[in-house]
């Protein structure tokens, strides 16, 4: 059988590789960081994730390993909020701290080899070659740049095991995760100088250069909901990390010169919750092609277009409610209305739930 070389060990590298490797197919992962290691993300598993990590023995693991279950949620704009209300379905929220490290340790008992630390010598995606390195870096969108931050904090009191706290330029995640912490982790817009960026909970983000501001960015302004929750939370500096240039684009598959899975497609608004488990379904949508490929039964354009193809209509239309989303929970004008239905309707926020999963 052909090997399977799979370029980036986050969540959809590793799980694709474990996946070929419970097939028997050889697979070589490359992977420039080490684990264990912190990664800015909401650390929140939920939807069609937990059904692709079922079916490939793996929601036992992380289960063992501490994950929290989630099962209420509740949405904050910068004045109001709305009382938990029950998630359609259970999540479960568990740092990548962890989960990387788990699942990189997992495939290495299944025989896989991970060369950890070192950056794959391959300058182009040739056939076997699977392009899993996450994000791809776009300095500007629409003239706004976008960044990510991420940390660990304790002596946080939650109202429920999953919020969220919009404001015009951005918002935050929080979640409580394996070892009594809880996860932080916000999108934020800086916008260009002419655009009269508005004053509101994260738009002094803008004036933010350096790291040593990320505090005051997570706590929004005084008053506000999120500031009461995080002014006097004792966080882990060692849990934080950033990135920028972000792109929230939808893309497709089927554009790519690569053959891709997890974020290396695209990037689904955070806003959703739903990027962990996109990243698991993609690498369980590669798994039988590239098999096939493996073993001779397929050529590399048909496994590489038939993924492509099962990507696309797995999250074509997700992405596209995930967009709007995005648009409306940035829409200064909306997010107290948009807060006080999620507040009153069940069905309103549970049709959005159902829409970007």
């Amino acid at each position: 059988m052909k090997t399977v070389t799979i370029i980036g060990g986050g969540l959809a590298g590793l799980t694709l590789g474990l996946g070929l490797r419970q097939k028997k197919i050889p697979v070589t992962l490359w992977e420039a960081g080490r684990y264990p290691r912190h990664r800015v993300c909401g650390e929140f598993i939920s939807g069609r994730g937990l059904d692709s990590l079922a079916r490939l023995g793996l929601r036992p693991l992380i289960e063992n390993a501490g994950a929290v279950r989630a099962t209420h949620a509740a949405f904050f704009s910068s004045v109001n909020g709305t009382t938990p209300r029950a998630l359609p379905e259970p999540a479960l929220c568990l740092s990548r701290h962890v989960l990387d490290d788990l699942l990189a340790q997992e495939f290495r008992r299944l025989g896989g080899v991970l060369r950890e630390g070192e950056r794959s010598p391959e300058k182009d995606f040739s056939e076997g070659t699977v392009r899993a390195t996450g994000r791809r870096a776009q300095p500007t969108e629409n003239g706004a740049r976008w960044f990510g931050l991420k940390a660990h904090a304790r002596n946080v009191t939650l109202t429920a095991d999953l919020e969220m706290h919009v404001a015009p330029n951005g918002y935050v995640g929080l979640c409580r995760v394996n070892g009594g912490a809880v996860n932080v982790c916000g999108l934020f817009r800086r916008l260009p100088p002419a655009s009269g960026e508005v004053n509101g909970s994260f738009s002094h983000f803008a004036k933010c250069e350096n790291t040593s501001d990320w505090r005051r960015i997570f706590c929004g302004s005084a008053g506000s909901p999120v500031h009461r929750r995080l002014a006097a939370a004792e966080f882990d500096e060692a849990s934080f990390c950033a990135v920028a240039g972000l792109s929230l684009q939808p893309h497709r598959a089927a554009e790519r010169a690569e053959c891709c899975v997890g974020d290396a497609v695209t990037m689904i608004p955070p806003v959703t919750g739903n990027g962990m488990s996109m990243a698991f379904e993609s690498a369980e949508l590669a798994m039988e092609p590239l098999s096939a490929w493996s073993r001779g039964e397929l050529s590399w354009k048909n496994a590489q277009q038939t993924i492509a193809n099962h990507c696309d209509a797995a999250f074509a239309q997700r992405l596209a409610w995930a967009r709007r989303l995005q648009t409306l929970v940035l829409s200064p004008s909306l997010q107290r209305p948009l807060v006080f239905l999620a507040g009153r309707s069940g069905f309103f926020w549970r049709w959005w739930f159902a829409r970007t999963r």
